[in-house]
């Protein structure tokens, strides 16, 4: 079947209900849009598990906590619908803001304990309370049966699954492996708006990242920490804005290095323009 675009939740729904009534499982990819193989890599695992797959481009306007940040947000909606029609997609649910949220509408306020304190939430305010939102949202539209998130964004992997879980959602959350440029950029969105020079200096980020998982074993983390800070950091076009190493499942500091805790190297860096985040397992 080709790609079916719907506008409204009332057109998503009568779709995927005669979908459910067909005994079909639903795959479900959220976006906000501007496509890249990252995103089509999270559509092929989804078409490998479940037998529709609905995507969302949405660019979420209770997520960023900077206007400017949400104004020079890539919007690509042609070429977006020509990747996902190619990738296999079934279903694109495209809404403007007042579909997501009518008026007096107000933001989820879940208690996440630490999880939307630190890193992203320390630097970003705000931000993880209209991820949920959103999300939580999204997932009462299409009732899907698997989600499916990149690991790039770590943080925001690990808040969903534990919304999930709170608020009962009936949907397994699929993390899927980070992918990567030839020369190790993580994929995002955001790469378009790096210039030329930014762009040739954000490889170092994923290499720093790399090293990290040798050094970890041999110095203490913060030796590890600051010697990851510093190759970034000498680079003209790039400033470290955190590097936390953090236990995978709470988000916690982790103070000594232990291979049976699973640890995580979470990371952003600041440009002139896009900030970059990116992650690595221990």
């Amino acid at each position: 079947m080709s790609l079916v675009v719907c506008n409204t939740i009332d057109q998503l729904r009568q779709h995927l209900s005669s979908e459910r009534s067909m005994g079909r499982s639903i795959g479900f990819v959220p976006t906000m849009g501007a496509l890249h193989q990252g995103h089509i890599s999270l559509m092929e695992t989804a078409l490998d598990e479940t037998s529709i797959v609905v995507s969302s481009i949405f660019i979420n306007p209770t997520q960023f906590n900077d206007p400017k940040d949400l104004e020079r947000y890539p919007r690509t909606p042609e070429k977006d619908l020509k990747l996902l029609e190619d990738a296999g997609c079934h279903y694109v649910f495209m809404p403007d803001a007042k579909e997501i949220y009518p008026d007096n509408d107000v933001l989820q306020d879940i208690n996440f304990g630490n999880l939307d304190k630190v890193m992203e939430g320390a630097y970003r305010v705000g931000h993880f309370k209209g991820v949920a939102t959103v999300v939580d949202k999204l997932f009462r539209i299409v009732e899907p049966h698997c989600a499916y998130f990149g690991e790039k964004d770590f943080q925001q992997l690990t808040i969903i699954r534990y919304l999930v879980q709170k608020l009962n959602h009936r949907i397994k959350i699929v993390g899927c492996p980070t992918l990567r440029e030839t020369d190790g950029l993580a994929m995002s969105s955001r790469n378009q708006l790096l210039t030329a020079e930014q762009r040739n200096a954000a490889p170092v980020i994923y290499k720093a990242l790399k090293e990290s998982t040798y050094w970890i074993k041999e110095f203490p983390i913060e030796e590890v920490k600051k010697k990851v800070i510093e190759i970034i950091d000498i680079s003209p076009f790039l400033k470290v804005q955190y590097f936390e190493i953090v236990n995978s499942i709470t988000l916690e500091n982790v103070l000594l290095y232990n291979e049976s805790q699973p640890t995580r190297g979470c990371i952003a860096v600041l440009t002139d323009g896009p900030r970059l985040i990116d992650n690595i397992a221990y």
